[in-house]
């Protein structure tokens, strides 16, 4: 059934590819009718080539792909990621209420007792009883990677008009320029260093770690006592001179990626306080009963991804631009970009067989207005479609500032209503004839101001960003992760990828050290080790 789907997609596509998309709009009720509104929220899909009949065959691949049966299972502790033999529990972090059995115990007492410590410690820090050696904290560095830095990290540029803790910051690369750069401002005797690693041997981390402390070390007597850390790994903590009582565990059915709503989310906590995270939690925990109970033609997250799966795998566009036009959310399309080509930039299906079509596309975006005056001019111009997300609120923070923020508005409505009109040859040719040009010159002017529109978008429209807000739109992105995933027949929930390079880079360190040889790497590699030994 699955096949027969996929092809009626392929035909139907075949037969509206030419299709304006601004004909649809020959339909007064088009913009209402594919738009779906959940709980404050608007997302507008209308300005895609999607139209009644294609919308029918996207809920069917959804319907037939068991998008409906696996959500389930997720929600209620079924160990879904099959490869590693785990279950997928992430909801779980921001919903504190609801039993979840996992081989048959009720894991959430230990997630709420956690969630409680988190508060109790952040609580302590925000209020001067826990202190540096030099006093109260004033500032928090977070060091982790990945899932364990990209999240906290947005999160805590995404709520800075909820900031009322202590100043946060985040280093990840093993560069040791960031850590240097993330450092030097900062007071050793008033700092608070969080190591962020589940199994405290991630290199990176570790080695970041490591730095943080002989850096403290010069001003404070005891540096580990300034340390808490976000790890499972008690004896390596403990060996580290973290006391346990800053160290916070958190399951292995929680994936680095989706791992903010809990102890990875520490520093968020300390940011905007324990009130402001349970916020986060809450909007969240609002948007996964949504996904568990709206019918797919209304649920956002399904939609979404029915968007998605149309535009990579049915129209064949590689790409897709993430552009909130929300400054704070400057780092959401970094976070997407690991969020979705982590979860489902994969080659082989479940069974582990090769995949007959393209996996995830490739997740790119910076925040509007900034991007339209680098790269907009290829998705506006380029050969290549390139299918837009915008996300916007409808109030910004900064109330004397109301005219800037009409203003970036209509920029973001302005760039998806351009995208779908364009500018023919012949209005362009207006343009410059006013101008006054004429014969050969005008036509040739012409031509590079013509804008092929059709280019297809959508809009995420919400109130305000609040921490309510951004949990519900992490949580939506989460899911419609999910159900592109559950459609393509891949795991979301594994990263093999990511294990290749780790392990040859292991086996070069010692080869740049001058402890071993290159016998059996390939000309390049033994080429490029020899010039970095000098």
């Amino acid at each position: 059934m699955m096949n027969q789907i996929w092809n009626a997609l392929r035909d139907h596509h075949a037969a509206v590819e030419g299709r304006a998309i601004l004909e649809l709009f020959e339909d007064e009720d088009r913009a209402a009718v594919f738009s779906a509104c959940a709980d404050g929220m608007l997302f507008d899909y209308s300005k895609t080539n999607i139209d009644a009949r294609g919308l029918s065959l996207l809920l069917d691949l959804a319907d037939n792909a068991g998008v409906a049966a696996k959500r389930e299972a997720m929600f209620t502790g079924v160990k879904i990621n099959e490869t590693e033999g785990r279950a997928v529990l992430h909801t779980a972090l921001r919903n504190l209420d609801v039993p979840v059995i996992v081989d048959g115990r009720d894991v959430m007492p230990d997630v709420r007792a956690t969630h409680a410590r988190m508060q109790a410690f952040a609580r302590d820090v925000r209020q001067g009883r826990f202190t540096g050696q030099g006093g109260a904290i004033t500032d928090v560095v977070n060091i982790g990677i990945g899932g364990s830095d990209l999240g906290p990290a947005m999160a805590v540029l995404a709520l800075a008009p909820f900031h009322d803790g202590p100043r946060c910051h985040f280093v990840s690369n093993v560069d040791g320029a960031h850590v240097h750069d993330v450092l030097a401002g900062l007071d050793p005797t008033t700092t608070l260093v969080i190591v962020a690693s589940k199994t405290f041997t991630t290199i990176e981390t570790m080695t970041n770690a490591e730095t943080a402390r002989r850096w403290m070390a010069a001003k404070v007597a005891n540096p580990a006592a300034q340390f808490a850390a976000v790890s499972t790994a008690a004896e390596k903590t403990a060996a580290f001179g973290i006391d346990a009582a800053r160290v916070f565990g958190f399951e292995d059915w929680v994936g680095g990626r989706y791992s903010m709503w809990g102890p990875i989310g520490l520093s968020i906590m300390l940011a905007v306080g324990p009130e402001g995270f349970d916020q986060f939690l809450a909007g969240g925990a609002v948007m996964d009963a949504h996904f568990r109970a709206a019918p797919f033609a209304d649920n956002l997250p399904v939609l979404l991804a029915l968007v998605g799966v149309w535009h990579n795998q049915i129209c064949g566009y590689a790409t897709r631009a993430v552009l909130p036009y929300d400054q704070r959310l400057s780092r959401l399309p970094a976070y997407l970009q690991q969020l979705e080509m982590e979860s489902n930039g994969k080659r082989v299906g479940m069974d582990g067989a090769d995949l007959t079509m393209n996996s995830g596309p490739v997740v790119w975006g910076e925040p509007g207005t900034n991007g339209q005056h680098a790269f907009y001019q290829l998705i506006h111009q380029g050969t290549r479609v390139v299918p837009c997300e915008f996300l916007i609120a409808r109030i910004g923070h900064e109330a004397d500032l109301r005219h800037q923020h009409l203003l970036l508005v209509s920029n973001c409505l302005a760039q998806s209503e351009a995208l779908l009109r364009g500018r023919s040859l012949d209005e362009a040719r207006a343009i410059m004839a006013k101008k006054g040009l004429t014969g050969d010159e005008l036509d040739r002017q012409a031509r590079h101001r013509v804008f092929p529109g059709n280019r297809p978008s959508t809009t995420l429209a919400y109130e305000q960003l609040t921490p309510f807000t951004f949990g519900q739109i992490i949580s939506l992105y989460e899911h419609r992760v999910f159900v592109e995933g559950v459609i393509l027949g891949i795991n979301s929930y594994d990263q093999w990828g990511v294990e290749l390079g780790k392990e040859l880079a292991l086996a070069l360190q010692p080869v740049l050290e001058g402890k071993a040889g290159t016998e059996g790497k390939d000309g390049s590699t033994r080429q490029l080790a020899q010039w970095f030994k000098g």
